[in-house]
């Protein structure tokens, strides 16, 4: 088995994730190009965001997007928020989700953060495992949502 390399999205690795987000969305339209670019181009440079991939031969095959949110409370210490954990099913079961989770909260703590909080929206016990088994836990918090109707 190759090892993945796991770093930073680069610039021109928007249609490896856009493909990988077909797995993790698969009845969104398809995003083309053109109108992922500006969506992109600010998660690339606003410093606060960081996509992380998994690279297998060239190949993105798991990422996850982490932003850092300056913050108040907590002696002005921020927290992270990861979103779009998303591993290509071949892929699934090989540690590459958690080498992007791990990769994420390295960044996390290196920039001061206080927590990193994760939401998923699946009710499969194995993938509640998985984020267990990545050092997250359930049952802290209570999170809501509420999306534009």
């Amino acid at each position: 088995m190759i090892e993945p390399i796991i770093r930073p999205a680069r610039r021109d690795g928007l249609p490896g994730v856009l493909a990988l987000y077909r797995y993790l969305h698969p009845d969104d339209p398809e995003l083309d190009l053109a109108a992922a670019e500006p969506a992109w181009s600010a998660l690339l440079s606003s410093g606060m965001t960081s996509v992380i991939v998994a690279d297998v031969a060239d190949q993105l095959v798991s990422s996850c997007t982490l932003a850092i949110i300056p913050n108040l409370s907590r002696g002005a210490a921020p927290y992270g928020v990861i979103e779009n954990v998303v591993t290509h099913p071949d892929h699934r079961r090989t540690g590459r989700g958690r080498a992007v989770l791990r990769a994420a909260l390295d960044i996390a703590w290196k920039g001061d953060c206080y927590k990193v909080v994760l939401a998923t929206g699946s009710k499969q016990e194995a993938t509640l495992r998985f984020y267990e088994g990545a050092g997250f836990s359930r049952g802290g918090k209570t999170y809501f949502e509420v999306r534009r109707s």
